[in-house]
């Protein structure tokens, strides 16, 4: 078997003296949705800021492409072909969706830019209708497909994606999976994601881990999850009916 695209190994994060990590691995292969589950403050978005360079892991590696980039600075990491798409969304509030799009692309050669740009809009036909509306000015939504967008325009080989539902309606929460479901069975977009909504993540995922106070408790695949009294009674009872009623089901 081919080694990992992207192994974290044995990673211990550090907030002053404070552990928020405490002795993680995970790995993700070329062409796979993984996703992370876990309650808030688990750790989820700190393993992903760590894989992304800041904050650094104090103990352990993270491998990407058979590279140690545990030390890298997340500027050298976003030119090799991974992209994060933080928690928050963090898009450029006073620039316009062309302009945040723009800021995406900027770690590639420039060629291609309309192809990508048409890619985006494909999958996220609003910000092609709000192209020069400035992106503070967009719904919550819209602000999600354009951090989400601005993310794909630097040609990312795996996405990090840091919950992507959060505060979200159930329809546009319906839109961004079935963008990432398309992006990976047509592209092969590996995809890394860090979700509250377990219920949706585990149904799009091929693995997942489930996360509890910085350590991973439970791994399998995402339908194998899905059927775990622990991970039902934890993260799925009572919010999933709406979920499933979003979804079609």
């Amino acid at each position: 078997m081919s080694e990992p695209l992207l192994s974290v190994q044995g990673v211990k994060t550090y907030y002053g003296n404070i552990i928020a990590l405490r002795g993680v691995d995970v790995t993700v292969n070329s062409g796979e949705i993984v996703t992370l589950i876990g309650a808030n403050g688990a750790g989820k978005s700190t393993l992903m800021m760590t894989i992304f360079g800041s904050p650094q892991a104090r103990e352990g590696r993270v491998i990407y492409e058979g590279k140690d980039i545990t030390r890298r600075r997340p500027d050298e990491i976003a030119r090799m072909s991974m992209a994060l798409c933080p928690e928050g969304r963090r898009i450029f509030p006073r620039m316009t969706v062309f302009e945040n799009l723009q800021m995406g692309a900027i770690v590639t050669d420039g060629t291609g830019f309309d192809r990508d740009l048409e890619r985006v809009f494909t999958l996220f036909p609003r910000l092609k209708e709000r192209l020069q509306q400035r992106g503070g000015t967009l719904s919550g939504g819209e602000q999600q497909m354009l951090a989400i967008g601005r993310a794909l325009m630097s040609r990312p080989r795996v996405l990090l994606l840091d919950e992507p539902s959060l505060g979200l309606a159930p329809l546009i929460v319906k839109q961004i999976f079935n963008a990432l479901r398309e992006l990976n069975r047509s592209e092969g977009l590996t995809v890394f994601l860090v979700e509250q909504n377990a219920y949706h993540a585990l149904r799009l995922a091929h693995r997942g881990y489930v996360m509890v106070n910085g350590v991973i408790t439970l791994t399998g695949t995402g339908k194998e999850l899905l059927k775990r009294d622990e991970v039902r009674a934890a993260y799925l009872e009572g919010g999933k009916g709406g979920v499933e009623a979003a979804a079609g089901h």
